[in-house]
């Protein structure tokens, strides 16, 4: 799945790194991190106290655009997700 212009957003805008975070009335821990130089994303998200889980890999190619591959979940799921995802504020 192509990656649209709100999710690329979305998905620069989240803290590198552990972070803790609310996508609606859910709490996640959330691990974000870029590699191969800022050509790929990947991001690992568990719900606080529940079962739901979000993984995704992210890969920004040249000839391909950016390339959504979800970790056997639906790519709606992981869209949603990252949109909704409102990362607690670091002091």
């Amino acid at each position: 799945m192509t990656a649209s212009i709100a999710f690329l957003k979305a998905i620069d805008d989240l803290p590198i790194g552990t972070f803790t975070g609310a996508a609606g009335p859910r709490r996640y821990l959330v691990s974000h991190q870029i590699m191969a130089g800022g050509k790929s994303h990947k991001l690992v998200a568990y719900q606080l106290g529940g079962p739901d889980y979000i993984s995704l890999n992210l890969y920004l190619t040249r000839k391909s655009g950016a390339l959504l591959r979800p970790c056997e979940m639906p790519a709606e799921k992981v869209v949603a997700f990252v949109l909704a995802l409102v990362p607690d504020v670091q002091e």
